[in-house]
């Protein structure tokens, strides 16, 4: 826009009067109609006078003043003494709307006048910003339809980007289905969650705004969806207001161009910004959003790039992208790019100041759409529980571009009953999508249209867009020009028809048009049936687009070299289209399609065939079951050959896999562990393994929930093994048991410098085997680093005093841990009092277990001083020590000020009658305490009598444990019925091994019946 455009808005005769300028001297009368005007320009222009005006422009103004005597030399110091240039600037204005009109006049002129960027932001930011965000709001509202099916029923504004630290290996490495199948759409507990309006704040108030910020996700999570959401909400002003100007560019715009500057760009793409530098200079806030790296048909080379620093030189377009990242090229302005994680790996780290990951879809959320999209619940209700029962499906609605495939196809066979059951595999599902839009378009009459009927433009449209989705998945590209669809047969106008618009999306921009793909999936599903139909007359090998190429004839040929380059490919582009060519063998994945493939009858010779070369290949791998490996059995589910898929999970289930797991079980075990929940969630592997069969699961292991590995005779080489599996990124190990196996101080090393990384293992079991003092000391300096554990089981594992001493240095500091167990690990009183010095000023600790540690009363007396003071312990377990009638009666004094402890359990000690006196007197005064085990003590009537009594009063005992005491006899009995009459808080008494006798039993019975009916009593 032409600056008289800006100046017209602004004529002094069309603007609005101000009246109240809170910076007016309230002593000035002055009311002249001229002045008021003035006043006016000042407020109006206030907020850009703060934002833009620079110190060497502030210079510039004061200099012009004092040269004209509007400012005193007196109040050109107060101005610059005044503090911030914020302070300073309105320390000006202050002076300024103070004066006549003179002095506004003269201020207003001298910026009017100055050909400065600072002044033309001044003077037109506003009605830009107007313009740009008007322009911007017409553009974006065209997808707002397209939006709701890329990213369906998703209420961006509810949900949260989640903050990583870099991109893991699987998001490097591998397909985006590959990745989503083990998160399962899940938030993971560990990362921060990060609201859009907060993506380019600091996150701390010392941090500084994020310059580079990238956004991953998966094809189909919603990147695009994100950022036109973005770009909506700032335009309407709800979030990041401090931004002044949003610059959205799509990666796909920039395929077709070549040479050019940065303003050029801008002005190309933004013909309303008649001067791009004015947004892209250093005192305007701009935000450049660059999205969907991962389409860009260059290869970003950030090594090599020759260096730009000038937004007006033409340069390579690849080249002016890298510059702009790397901050060469304009360094002041924000950027977001977005991206699919593997190629956005290819950004050096080191340039990236703020990574985000868009979620998935999570089980729940999958349901709400569904309840959502369908009018009709039954419907949602049918579709949501043939998810419940085909886990693979499960898997891909994880994606919400996916979950609307998903749902629309299944909606459509159930209302026009296509056929008698739903698809199982995902070439089924996709055959009938594919089918259902071709029927869509096509006449129809009072019967339904047969497939074999339809038109032949359909025929040959599926063709030419199988050979363009195929020869575009070898070359990674997936976004089209016009020229590409005339390349491969392919008439704009076709693709208007049901079956193109219904499979390729068409998107225009003010630099040219381009075509894609409804989702990723779709496009290798119309790749494979290309292979498919192409490989069965084809005679030269079909990954090679020219003629010339050795000689390949015959299906199964074209069969074994399409698995020869899928294995071969290290990013794994390939998995999901071999996955369909699998599966296109079956009958029920190709009846949909043979109108539109033109197939003769099938004799299901090819199908044997595959499940054997399929099968062959699951024993001939390497070492290390690949994800490359697993992707055989995701085959093997699309053909329908289950049988060994159902049998290992079986054996996983019932615990049963020892001695089985052969090289082909092992990808098996490893696809489960990515398709169903349950055997992730729990993977019980005790007693099935050893360091080979480790070795080759070591990768499919890192996605696990819940991993089992007890008594399978580990070693510290295992240690070594397991410890690289917990450091890993991709680990979402949560609870992991390690007890009875053969580690030591060596093995506990290699665990220990993993939980230094490690940020989601939150439960630790090393119960029953040798770490000794040394191994629990090199665990302990990890745990005062690890924030994420707070369960620990160290029982029987020689840890002694020393140990003990270095993990209460650990209570001392950690606060996330909250379960301890030392049981059987020779701590004596040393260790004891180490661990209760801890206790006093550790308070988030909430179970300790301290069984069979020879603890004496001098141990018991350190324990109750730190029970007076700590506020957290609500379980202790003191089974099989040495404490005696001091420690008991420590004990009791305890307990009357601390009222945290829930659960003490002091079986088999030396308490005697006088020990258990004393704490039945504490019973009566404390409410805390809810369970108590005094069983094998001793005890005589004498304390019984106490206890009964002191139950009477105590109003929240719920368990009582008095068993194999011996010598309660009849007495004890009636004490207890006693207690029973008048305590109705009890749920639990434990009489047993006390020689109560028949009469005994008879008199508490008859209490219970008549005062304590919800009481146990065991006799």
């Amino acid at each position: 826009m032409e600056r008289t455009h800006y100046d017209s808005i602004l004529d002094r005769s069309k603007r609005i009067t101000w009246q109240d300028d809170c910076y007016v001297d309230l002593q000035s009368t002055t009311s002249s109609q001229a002045e008021t005007e003035d006043l006016g320009w000042i407020q109006k222009h206030q907020d850009q006078l703060q934002s833009f005006i620079t110190p060497s422009f502030l210079g510039e103004i004061l200099n012009h003043m004092r040269n004209l005597d509007v400012l005193s030399s007196a109040q050109e110091i107060k101005v610059k003494e005044a503090g911030r240039l914020q302070d300073q600037i309105n320390m000006l204005t202050t002076i300024v709307t103070a004066k006549d009109s003179q002095g506004s006049d003269v201020l207003q002129g001298f910026i009017e006048s100055s050909d400065s960027q600072v002044a033309q932001l001044i003077i037109n930011h506003d009605a830009m910003v107007k313009e740009h965000k008007e322009v911007l709001l017409r553009r974006y509202e065209q997808y707002r339809d397209r939006d709701s099916i890329s990213c369906p029923r998703l209420n961006i504004s509810s949900r949260t980007l989640l903050l990583v630290d870099g991109l893991s290996d699987l998001q490097q490495k591998e397909h985006d289905l590959m990745q989503v199948g083990v998160t399962r759409g899940e938030k993971r507990n560990h990362l921060r969650q990060l609201g859009l309006a907060k993506l380019f704040e600091p996150l701390t108030r010392v941090s500084m705004p994020p310059r580079v910020s990238l956004t991953v996700g998966v094809a189909g999570i919603g990147k695009t969806t994100w950022v036109r959401h973005f770009v909506r909400q700032w335009c309407q002003g709800i979030i990041c207001t401090d931004i002044n100007f949003v610059l959205p560019f799509t990666f796909a715009e920039l395929n077709l161009l070549d040479k050019l500057s940065a303003e050029r760009l801008v002005k190309m793409a933004f013909p309303h910004i008649s001067d791009p530098s004015l947004v892209l200079n250093s005192s305007c806030r701009t935000l450049l959003i660059l999205d969907g790296l991962d389409e860009f048909r260059c290869k970003l080379n950030f090594s090599d790039a020759a260096p730009c620093s000038d937004p007006k030189k033409e340069v390579p377009i690849d080249d002016l992208v890298t510059n702009i990242i790397r901050g060469n090229l304009l360094p002041d302005i924000a950027v977001w790019v977005t991206s699919r994680p593997r190629v956005a790996s290819l950004i050096p780290g080191g340039l990236v100041d703020r990574v985000t990951e868009i979620p998935g879809f999570s089980p729940k959320d999958i349901e709400i759409f569904l309840n959502h999209h369908f009018s009709e619940k039954d419907f949602a209700r049918k579709i949501w529980s043939h998810l419940e029962s085909n886990k693979i499906l499960m898997v891909m609605c994880y994606i919400p571009c996916i979950c609307w495939i998903v749902a629309d196809t299944l909606l459509y066979i159930m209302q026009n009953e296509a056929q008698e059951t739903l698809p199982r595999t995902c070439t089924e599902l996709y055959a009938n999508f594919c089918s259902m839009k071709a029927e869509l378009g096509e006449p129809r009459g009072r019967e339904p249209v047969k497939m074999e009927q339809l038109h032949g433009s359909n025929r040959k449209l599926l063709g030419n867009l199988g050979r363009l989705a195929f020869y575009g998945l070898l070359k990674h590209k997936y976004v089209f020009s016009e020229q590409d669809l005339k390349n491969y047969g392919i008439e704009l106008l076709v693709t208007q028809s049901s079956l193109g618009s219904g499979v390729l999306v068409r998107e225009e921009s003010t630099i040219n048009t381009t075509y894609r793909f409804t989702h990723l999936t779709l496009q290798e599903f119309l790749a494979a049936t290309f292979y498919h139909v192409s490989s069965k007359r084809a005679i030269f090998d079909l990954f090679s687009e020219s003629s010339m190429s050795w000689p390949k004839i015959g299906f199964q040929n074209h069969f074994r070299s399409a698995f020869q380059h899928s294995q071969q490919a290290e990013d794994g582009h390939l998995d999901v289209f071999v996955r369909f060519l699998t599966g296109l063998l079956c009958s029920a994945a190709i009846k949909p399609l043979a109108g539109l493939l033109a197939l003769g009858k099938d004799d299901g010779n090819n199908k044997t065939w595959a499940a054997g070369f399929l099968q062959g290949l699951l024993v001939s791998g390497g070492a290390v079951v690949s994800l490359r490996a697993v992707n055989l059995a995701y085959c093997l589910q699309e053909l329908q050959h289950t049988e060994m898929l159902r049998s290992v999970e079986e054996d996983l289930r019932l615990g049963s896999l020892a001695g089985k797991l052969t090289r082909p079980h092992c990808v098996v075990l490893g696809y489960l562990l990515h398709v169903s929940p349950e055997c992730s969630e729990q993977t019980n592997l005790t007693a099935s393994l050893n360091a080979s069969t480790v070795k080759c699961l070591l990768p499919q292991l890192l996605y696990c929930s819940h991993l089992r590995l007890e008594n399978n005779h580990f070693k510290d080489d295992v240690m070594e093994l397991l410890g690289s599996l917990l450091s890993a990124k991709d680990c979402h190990i949560q609870k992991i048991s390690l007890a009875d196996n053969a580690i030591s101080n060596k093995g506990a090393k290699a665990l220990s410098r993993a939980l230094l990384v490690n940020r989601t293992l939150t439960s630790l079991n090393l119960r029953n085997n040798n770490i000794g003092s040394k191994g629990a000391k090199f665990l302990a300096e990890a745990l005062k680093m690890n924030q994420v554990l707070t369960s620990i089981n160290f029982q029987n594992n020689a840890i002694e005093e020393e140990g003990a001493q270095s993990l209460a240095e650990v209570l001392q500091c950690n606060r996330k841990l909250v379960s301890l167990n030392l049981c059987g690990n020779q701590l004596g009183d040393k260790g004891t009092v180490a661990l209760a010095e801890a206790l006093a000023v550790n308070h988030t600790l909430l179970s300790l277990h301290l069984q069979s540690n020879s603890i004496s009363n001098k141990g018991m007396t350190a324990l109750t001083k730190a029970l007076r003071l700590n506020h957290g312990l609500v379980s202790l377990n003191l089974r099989e020590n040495s404490i005696g009638v001091e420690g008991a009666k420590n004990m009791a004094h305890a307990l009357h000020e601390n009222n945290t402890l829930q659960d003490l359990d002091l079986t088999a000690n030396l308490l005697h009658d006088d020990g258990i006196q004393a704490i039945a007197g504490a019973i009566k005064f404390n409410r805390g305490l809810t369970s108590l085990h005094l069983q094998w003590n001793f005890i005589k009537s004498t304390a019984t009598k106490a206890l009964a009594h002191a139950l009477l009063s105590n109003s929240t005992m719920q368990l009582l444990d008095l068993q194999e005491n011996n010598s309660l006899g009849m007495d004890g009995a009636i004490f207890i019925a006693t207690a029973l009459k008048g305590n109705h808080q009890l749920t639990y008494i434990n009489l047993q091994g006390n020689g109560i006798g028949e009469s005994g039993a008879k008199v508490i019975s008859d209490a219970i019946r008549a005062s304590a009916s919800g009481c146990v009593v065991d006799i």
